[in-house]
């Protein structure tokens, strides 16, 4: 039993790997029984394991997502915060350069199966949700930027990157994109969380920003009598 299993999955892995490729170079609507051809298998192994096309595009968006996932907890050991989530962006945009068919499929509802591609998707979000929370943490991203801006702007990106002709300058131009990402001091000063009072007017104290109510202008009572003593008395100043 052990050989039989192992070929069954060698050839579903060949079928993936192959439909992948000719979704990649003709679109979405080449038949199960070219890839199968090109696979080298039989038509009944490909619907075997993919009973219809709207399956196997399932699987094959579904094999790439899950080979995001990998990518970015490899990043994540590789590299400080800021660019383990500025690489993992770049690697996900490069893959999907050039595959508008599988950007299409990711946004469109076909009316397939979803629970395998939801899963996938699902722990996509969630590996780009540790790489933006630690990059976060490391002061090295918008404090604005959510996941979700992230994962519409790889495929825009990819969208951005495909309709380059030269590769390089294309890459350029994506790299510039992330770049705006990035914390800089005008970026602070401009995010709806920075344009609180971020250090005690009084000491410099680094203060916690709150979204509600009034933002903070000092430490602490010290501080806060400090200001108004020097108010009522310039003379006390320092």
């Amino acid at each position: 039993m052990t050989a039989p299993r192992a070929d069954a999955r060698r050839n579903r892995e060949v079928v993936l790997r192959t439909a992948a490729e000719v979704f990649a170079e003709d679109g979405l609507e080449v038949s199960l029984s070219r890839i199968a051809r090109r696979a080298g298998v039989g038509a009944g192994t490909v619907y075997r394991h993919f009973p219809s096309k709207e399956i196997l595009v399932e699987a094959v968006l579904a094999d790439h997502i899950e080979r995001m996932v990998v990518a970015a907890d490899r990043w994540a050991t590789q590299a400080a915060p800021g660019e383990a989530l500025f690489g993992f962006l770049v690697e996900v945009i490069e893959k999907f350069a050039g595959r508008q068919a599988f950007c299409d499929a990711l946004t469109a509802d076909r009316g397939w199966p979803h629970a395998t591609l939801g899963a996938a998707v699902q722990r996509f979000h969630e590996a780009l949700d540790r790489l933006l929370a630690k990059a976060k943490q490391a002061g090295a991203i918008r404090p604005d930027v959510h996941a979700d801006d992230l994962a519409a702007l790889t495929v825009g990106g990819a969208a951005l990157r495909a309709a380059h002709r030269n590769r390089a300058r294309g890459s350029r131009v994506l790299r510039m994109l992330l770049d705006g990402l990035r914390v800089t001091e005008t970026t602070l000063r401009d995010s709806p969380e920075a344009s609180r009072h971020e250090t005690c007017v009084e000491c410099g104290t680094r203060l916690s920003v709150h979204l509600t109510g009034r933002p903070a202008r000092y430490c602490g009572p010290t501080c806060r009598q400090r200001a108004r003593r020097r108010r009522v008395d310039p003379s006390r100043a320092g």
